[in-house]
């Protein structure tokens, strides 16, 4: 199991020049109390704005979105069409430096999803770096150029139906697995970054579902595809039937909505651990399945249970 996040009074004695690379939704490293989007991830202004849903059409666009927003470390593999179908392509949550990309010496490219830049459409800036790695040179590492809404998607150039087998790490040394020689600077951001990779696993009995813990908490973070105001409605159902829970000790505490999907969140005690809540997932999943297919309209308890619901969510961008 990875290690647990340092505390922010051991975090704030990171000088600037040392904070290391996290997700973008992570807190930062260097103690601010903010996340690493807002403070040592800043990024320039998006150039345009994209698509609600930039992933739509993929099979694996919940777990993409999770590896983007919310999962520390892990990859999958792409499978790609057309002239480029042979390339061995992996994605990753985040890559040294938070580089959009890199081209190994044996060819293979790594695709980051966690980047400090972007234009405002996620599909069209891991496309422009993945065809920039395509055409790169193997050892270095790929910058992102300036996109347009008439520049390709990521769905111009992979298999869309072909689902992703998530690995999820418990440190970042995937960054380096057979890369033979690696740089200095690239060893000691690996090092520092691992230290606030907090433990994550993928649950097997639901899809694109996360459990983690981070701190003295765990978590579920749960992607849904279905459209966000019937994915409101099916959980007003079951809060108000107090059938909205992963089993005894849990609380289902509010959603996040990111990349146009939306992440139901349940918090557990300390202790719980991702087996103990595969049973009581696929349970609520099938809860989940019956409540959003439901036609009729909420009664007046289901209807306060939708505007509490409403009032936890947070837009994550």
């Amino acid at each position: 199991m990875a290690k647990k996040n340092r505390s922010p009074k051991a975090a704030a004695t990171v000088s600037d020049t040392e904070v290391p690379v996290v997700g973008m939704r992570e807190p930062c490293p260097c103690g601010s109390g903010r996340r690493y989007k807002a403070c040592h991830g800043r990024s320039a202004s998006a150039v345009f704005v994209g698509p609600a849903r930039p992933f739509e059409g993929i099979a694996s666009e919940c777990d993409l979105v999770a590896l983007r927003e919310i999962v520390p470390a892990a990859t999958a593999k792409l499978t790609l069409t057309g002239e480029h179908a042979d390339r061995d392509v992996t994605v990753a949550t985040v890559l040294p430096m938070a580089w959009p990309a890199l081209v190994r010496a044996d060819g293979s490219i790594l695709l980051g999803l966690q980047v400090n830049v972007g234009s405002g459409d996620a599909s069209r800036d891991l496309a422009d770096a993945l065809l920039s790695a395509l055409s790169g040179e193997p050892g270095e590492p790929v910058a992102l150029n300036r996109v347009t809404e008439e520049s390709p998607r990521l769905q111009d150039l992979i298999d869309v139906d072909a689902p992703l087998n998530i690995t999820v790490h418990e440190s970042f040394d995937f960054w380096v697995e057979g890369a033979g020689d690696v740089a200095p600077e690239v060893k000691a951001s690996l090092e520092r970054a691992s230290d606030y990779a907090h433990p994550t696993v993928r649950l097997q009995s639901v899809p694109s579902a996360y459990w983690t813990q981070m701190g003295e908490k765990e978590y579920l973070r749960w992607v849904m595809p279905q459209d966000e105001e019937k994915v409101l409605d099916a959980f007003a159902r079951l809060h108000a039937a107090g059938t909205d829970t992963l089993g005894e000790g849990t609380r289902f505490i509010g959603m996040f909505r990111f990349q146009g999907v939306v992440c139901p969140v349940w918090e557990m005690p300390l202790g719980t651990g991702a087996a103990a809540i595969e049973d009581g997932a696929a349970s609520l999943g099938a809860r989940f399945e019956t409540a959003v297919a439901s036609s009729e309209p909420l009664t007046n308890e289901e209807r306060r249970a939708r505007a509490g619901i409403t009032t936890r969510q947070v837009t994550l961008r």
